[in-house]
This record gives C-alpha cells, sequence and structure tokens, in this order.
C-alpha cells in the first residue's frame, strides 16, 4: 500500500506551472495579485535607483558649479528659468524671487529674505514628492502581500482538506497536492513582501539623505543672498 502511495505521490507534477494550474480559482487570483504586486514593486525599485542616482550626479555637477566663482546672475542665465535638474530648479526657485524683489530703481522690496526662502522650500517640497512618488506601494506591498499569500494558503488547505473528506482518503497523493499549492501562495507572498520591505528602507533613506542635500543647499544659497542685502 505504501510503495502504491508512493508511485502515485511521484507520478503527481509538483512544478510551479502545474501548481497554479490545479489550484481553486480563489488561490489562483491571490497568486495572481502577489505577482502583480511583485513585478509592481520591481519596477518601483529600479526606476527610484535609477532616478536617485541621477539626482545625486546632478547635484553634485551642479554644486561644482555654483561654487566655482561664476556670478550667480550668470549662472542663472545660463541654466534658465525652468532648467532639467532638481537643484537648478531649488537655485532658478530663489534667484526668479531674487530678482522680483528688485524696484525698477534697483532697490529691494521688504521682506525679500523670507519669500527667497519660501521659494525654495516650495521648490524642495515639489522635489521631494517626486523623489517619495511610489515608496507608499512598496510599503503596501511589504504590509499586506504576505497576508494576502496567507489567506490563499488558508483557502487552499481548506479546499485540501474538503476534497480529503470526498474521498474519505489522507494518503500522500491525496494530500499533498493541495498542501504544496496552499503554500505556494505563501511563498509567492513573502517573495513580493522582502524586497519590498528592504528596498523601501534603502530608498526612504536615500531620499531623505538626497532632500537634506537639497535644504542644505537652499540654506547656503539664502545666507549667499542676505549676505548681499546686507552689504
Amino acid at each position: 500500500m505504501e510503495a502504491e502511495t508512493l508511485a502515485l505521490a511521484q507520478e503527481i507534477d509538483f512544478s510551479m506551472w502545474a501548481l497554479f494550474a490545479r489550484a481553486t480559482l480563489i488561490v489562483k487570483l491571490v497568486m495572481l495579485v502577489l505577482i502583480i504586486a511583485s513585478f509592481w514593486a520591481w519596477s518601483i525599485i529600479v526606476q527610484k535607483l535609477i532616478i536617485y542616482r541621477k539626482a545625486r550626479r546632478e547635484a553634485e555637477i551642479f554644486d561644482r558649479r555654483f561654487w566655482s566663482g561664476e556670478p550667480l546672475d550668470e549662472l542663472f542665465d545660463e541654466i534658465g528659468p525652468d532648467p532639467a535638474g532638481q537643484s537648478e530648479r531649488i537655485f532658478a526657485a530663489g534667484m526668479m524671487e531674487w530678482r522680483r524683489s528688485h524696484r525698477t530703481d534697483g532697490a529691494l522690496i521688504a521682506g525679500a529674505t523670507a519669500r527667497i526662502d519660501r521659494s525654495m522650500d516650495v521648490a524642495i517640497a515639489k522635489e521631494s514628492e517626486q523623489l517619495q512618488s511610489g515608496l507608499s506601494v512598496l510599503a503596501t506591498v511589504g504590509a499586506t502581500a504576505p497576508f494576502i499569500g496567507l489567506f490563499g494558503t488558508v483557502w487552499g488547505i481548506m479546499n485540501a482538506f474538503i476534497e480529503i473528506a470526498e474521498q474519505q482518503n489522507t494518503n500522500l497523493a491525496v494530500v499533498a497536492p493541495g498542501i504544496a499549492e496552499a503554500l505556494l501562495a505563501t511563498g509567492l507572498g513573502l517573495l513580493a513582501a522582502i524586497p519590498a520591505v528592504i528596498f523601501y528602507n534603502k530608498l526612504s533613506a536615500d531620499c531623505d539623505r538626497i532632500v537634506a542635500n537639497y535644504e542644505a543647499f537652499a540654506d547656503e544659497f539664502a545666507t549667499i543672498l542676505s549676505r548681499q542685502l546686507d552689504s
């Protein structure tokens, strides 16, 4: 009897596709949701890694230009009011407000320093929002995917026990396929959640450092403008 059971079990296809094909509709839907979530998370991860690397590189290049000794008005005329780089946009926001703060006779309008600071703060907030977009998806996938997978596992095991009861048979050939299909859902949930959590933490830290550098630059730039106002 045991030899016959083992022979039947060996004939069962336990490949990923076979487990998915034999699963119930609910478990299949759970697996599809987890696979889509995993691909979505990885697309965001790759996109953010590229964007953050580009942002750091752009900031380094502009920082060298900013501290090269070139007059700020000339630098602003070169990059224009709507540049492509994040650091350049923050600089442009401050310079545009600086120029708007001058009257036609050359005198400064009162409160120029506060307006320049607010203009750069708004620009930083916009850049920060763009850098953080998508990270909430990683947090959601990391928090919910294991539980979605667990739901699929519970549903699959429940159906496996129902099948055992209907067949009045508890041998390995009856039990193994249903349990394997159910556990696959948990595996997919972890496969989606683990990278999402790891990269959410990494990318959040990277984003915070980039934004902190923008804020430090804005403070330094505001100090330079304030010095010119007082001179």
